[in-house]
């Protein structure tokens, strides 16, 4: 069977999709029905201030996954470009992975669910099995997948479906094999369509609720109507909620089919399970529906950049903790390389590939437990700061104050965490602030200068958020969608609506 052995656990590494921290349970949200992933956070270490590399899709799983930056990788915006067939480009191709490293030291990979990473009937070299989205997103009954190399419409709600593959993959693999997993869950959930898109006997379980979680601000004046979807929510927000719940707990009821099914096997114990968002999401917050791209120029909102993270195993990791600890998604790699014990040497150039992020694994160890989750992990403080990108948006955060600064002339943002944690009081103008602006702005430019490639930076691409059309390597001459017009100065960006279908 799989891995029995704690020291050398199996990987159930799961990822959601538009996932805002504050719609679980977990982080305190008491509309949301989350059991789950409520009980997976009592059986380990949630972090309370885990932050997506870039916050929209594409670029952070690439960073995830790669350890590198979007200025590192060139993946800067959703991919809109071709999916599959031989124009189908891999947005990773000649990058090292997490799992091309894991499988290069015994693993036998799976992917079950989203990958929109580029050339999704293709399966990668490492993983055993293959049942990715076609695309990136889409409608969760008569979904299109690849098993394989094999195009296939599934049969039912998507979501149970991603579920069901991944339980049929542990059965077999316990039955067939001994050499540890390594299962890359990836839902779509709860990425739209929201109104109408989900089982009844899931949106029936929000008739009643109020939604006091997602206040529905005035607009935000820089609003981007991307898809029908948005347009929708801004109309009737109850019905989208209504959806966008369900959707959570649609993926929660399915998640926990997948723990069950561990515990089942009896491998709960030597697997690592971890749980993680992409990016996060704003469902009325900030005037908004929708993420980092929600507005144009996009937005940096902690509502926006931070997403859930949880990691658990049994008997290895601490129970009921929690971290304060600023982290992010480049910090991911070097976190699983060294809990998981292998190695991070290139096998085609024998050296080690440098990355910004810093393990964290040490916090997994010895974090006092709190039911309260009050508790911090004793050397939290080694993670004080974290950054952000999205093209020519570049934003960085301290526990205190947040600092976005764009290029090409636009606009600029400063807030005070400390006294204002909803981000609603703009200070990017205020004299009184210069000094701060001024020191964030200094090491935001070091940090970028030490880490972004000349070769993929995004800080001068013409990034809109309407998504990537090829990867940067490809020399095209138009790699993003952008806004018609595109000489339309910054000062008259208002309410621009862009009626661009997402895939």
């Amino acid at each position: 069977m799989s891995s029995t052995d704690p020291q050398r656990p199996n990987v159930l590494f799961v990822v959601a999709d538009d996932l805002g921290s504050w719609a679980l349970g977990a982080y305190g949200n008491d509309e949301a029905i989350t059991p789950s992933i409520d009980e997976l956070s009592n059986q380990g270490v949630l972090f309370q201030n885990f932050f997506c590399a870039s916050p929209v899709c594409s670029p952070a799983r690439a960073s995830l996954l790669s350890g590198q930056i979007p200025s590192q990788h060139g993946v800067h915006d959703w991919i809109a470009g071709r999916h599959s067939g031989a124009d189908g480009a891999d947005y990773l191709a000649g990058r090292q992975t997490l799992y091309e490293i894991a499988a290069s030291s015994g693993y036998r990979c799976s992917l079950a669910g989203k990958w929109h990473l580029g050339a999704s009937d293709r399966p990668r070299d490492g993983f055993v099995h293959w049942f990715a989205h076609q695309s990136g997103g889409g409608p969760y009954f008569g979904s299109r997948m690849f098993r394989g190399t094999t195009a296939v419409t599934v049969d039912g709600y998507l979501t149970d479906a991603i579920a069901d593959d991944a339980v049929t993959f542990l059965r077999q693999e316990t039955l067939e094999n001994s050499d540890p997993f390594w299962l890359h869950l990836n839902f779509t959930a709860p990425h739209s369509p929201w109104a109408g898109a989900h089982p009844s006997e899931l949106v029936d379980l929000f008739e009643d609720c109020t939604f006091s979680s997602c206040p529905q601000g005035v607009t935000h004046p820089w609003l981007l109507v991307h898809n029908s979807e948005v347009a929708e929510a801004l109309q009737n927000p109850t019905e989208s909620l209504k959806g966008y719940f369900a959707a959570v707990t649609g993926m929660d009821r399915a998640l926990g089919r997948v723990l069950s099914c561990l515990d089942e096997l009896k491998l709960r114990e030597s697997t690592l399970v971890i749980f993680l968002s992409d990016n996060g999401f704003n469902a009325g917050h900030h005037g908004i529906w929708g993420k980092g791209n929600g507005t144009y120029p996009q937005n940096m909102f902690d509502t926006s950049v931070k997403v859930p993270a949880i990691m658990s195993q049994p008997g290895r990791i601490p129970s009921g903790a929690a971290s304060d600890a600023l982290l992010s998604g480049y910090d991911l790699f070097p976190t699983l390389l060294e809990v998981l014990g292998v190695t991070t040497t290139h096998p085609e150039t024998g050296s080690e590939t440098v990355r910004p992020g810093h393990s964290f694994a040490h916090l997994l160890d010895g974090i006092p437990k709190s039911s309260a989750r009050k508790d911090q992990a004793p050397d939290s403080n080694d993670f004080v700061v974290v950054f952000d990108e999205y093209g020519p948006v570049r934003m960085i955060r301290t526990k205190e104050w947040k600092y976005i600064k764009r290029h090409g002339g636009w606009q600029g943002e400063l807030y005070d965490l400390r006294a204002d944690p909803n981000e609603t009081k703009d200070l990017f103008g205020s004299d009184a602030h210069a000094g701060i602006r001024a020191d964030l702005d200094a090491r935001l430019a070091t940090w970028f200068a030490t880490w972004a490639d000349p070769h993929y930076d995004g800080w001068s691409l013409p990034v809109t958020g309407l998504g990537q059309l090829s990867p940067l390597r490809s020399g095209a001459s138009s790699q993003f969608r952008t806004l018609p017009p595109e000489d339309k100065p910054p000062a008259e960006v208002s309410t621009t609506v862009a009626q661009v279908e997402r895939p």
